[in-house]
């Protein structure tokens, strides 16, 4: 075993054979002065089995906050750290650039607002070995800092606010829809293209849902171990769920079917409580009705949300008690939303050719 920043005069190869393993790690990067660092040095403590060759691949979507320079300064120390440009800012263009410039015969993607056991690499390699699957990749698991993050972070894994996805299970092994971050061989992206470049969220989830529709196999192991830090504010929380929904429509217009039906359910309770609201306002005689239909919806939701809170404090703290029915409002609100929000939008976009507004369109932390 080696550590990916151990410094080596030749890297060795497979027994009995010329050839070595050669991965590439693509990173789509962007602003990340504050992480970037901790993030490379996290990459080098990597422990690697010995026939595996390592390239790194960042795709810097021209940062201009300092981030550039530090890549380029690990560039200039670390051979295996290549800088890509990546123009169009966003993270599909940037996995597409930096794919098209690997040569490793496996692709793993890493992300700068994650942290990864050591062993991170070397089990998305023995899982792809194990499954023969097309992508695998660890469970989407979150840490969160401060009260609001934790408490963010805790809601992450109940199913009444995520739906009940195997990708939130950090036990969960087996076949999947989709996967968190994710590892390819280089073979997947010549049979079903890259990265929808026209998406600035939900590139990862279209591009699953194409894999499996040409009879691709995605697999999840709880063997390989990360940890995504999640926002840390309900408004920086709200304004990541509302281009989520919104651009969960794009992808459902564009493969005609929703990946699962769960996507749907924040739409319905935004739709829930416009139309009771809005016929409380405009029924007259009926108003009374409704203002206790809406009631009813409402008290239906937050018994299900202290009932998920309670469980959630049980694994996570008491304290976060009080914040966890409002952050799972956060997230139903702000993705229900931004659904209704591109139901609007993207058939309107067909004929007027209008960019989304920068709610939309721009990535903040």
């Amino acid at each position: 075993m080696k550590r990916l920043g151990d410094t080596e005069s030749s890297a060795p190869r497979f027994a009995g054979s010329t050839a070595l393993m050669k991965i590439s790690v693509i990173v789509p990067c962007r602003n990340e002065k504050r992480h970037i660092r901790a993030f490379l040095e996290s990459v080098f403590a990597q422990e690697v089995d010995p026939q595996c060759d390592v390239e790194i691949l960042v795709a810097d979507g021209m940062s201009d906050d300092g981030t550039r320079e530090v890549l380029q300064e690990y560039s200039a120390q670390r051979p295996a750290v290549r800088v890509i440009d990546n123009p169009g800012r966003i993270v599909s263009t940037g996995l597409n650039a930096a794919i098209r410039a690997a040569t490793g015969d496996l692709i793993i993607r890493m992300d700068a607002h994650t942290t990864y056991a050591p062993d991170y690499i070397r089990e998305c390699v023995r899982a792809a070995a194990e499954s023969g699957a097309d992508n695998v990749g660890g469970p989407w698991v979150a840490t969160g800092r401060g009260l609001i993050g934790r408490a963010i972070a805790a809601a992450f894994r109940v199913p009444f606010c995520t739906g009940g996805g195997k990708a939130h299970d950090p036990d969960y092994a087996g076949e999947i829809d989709t996967v968190y971050l994710g590892c390819w061989p280089r073979s997947v992206f010549d049979r079903v293209g890259l990265f929808d470049p026209e998406l600035v969220r939900n590139q990862d989830d279209e591009f699953n849902f194409r894999l499996r529709r040409s009879g691709g196999k995605i697999w999840q192991s709880p063997r390989i171990k990360s940890s995504y830090t999640p926002r840390a504010s309900l408004w920086a929380l709200f304004r990541q769920y509302l281009q989520y929904g919104f651009w969960k429509v794009a992808v459902i217009r564009k493969h005609g079917a929703p990946a699962s039906w769960r996507h749907l359910v924040p739409l319905m309770f935004v739709l829930a409580n416009a139309f009771l609201l809005a016929f409380a306002a405009f029924s007259g005689g009926l108003r009374s009705y409704a203002l206790i239909a809406w009631a009813a919806l409402l008290a239906v939701y937050f018994g299900m949300a202290i009932t998920a809170a309670l469980g959630a404090c049980r694994r996570n703290g008491w304290d976060l008690l009080p914040l966890l029915p409002v952050v799972f409002l956060t997230y139903h609100l702000s993705y229900g939303l931004g659904f209704l929000f591109g139901v609007i939008y993207w058939p309107a976009a067909r004929w007027n050719r209008t960019r989304p507004s920068t709610m939309f369109t721009r990535l903040t932390r």
